[in-house]
């Protein structure tokens, strides 16, 4: 699959600000002191699934350089 560099751009800025969101619903929910337990795990996962896929895509910009 190949992609153009705006492409790259526009899904990174996506996939973060899906990332910020997540973030931000964890904090609120873990501060109403009774959460579920299974639902911030889940959250949690899907955050690291994003931030992971966030880097692959930013390695995409960097170009191969053969030394």
């Amino acid at each position: 699959m190949v992609f153009d560099e705006d492409s790259i751009l526009e899904k990174i800025a996506t996939l973060s600000e899906e990332h910020r969101d997540l973030d931000g619903a964890i904090m609120a929910i873990q501060k109403t002191g009774t959460f579920d337990l299974l639902q911030v795990q889940r959250m949690k996962k899907r955050k690291l699934l994003l931030k992971d896929e966030v880097e692959k895509l930013q390695s995409m910009l960097v170009p191969d350089i053969i030394a």
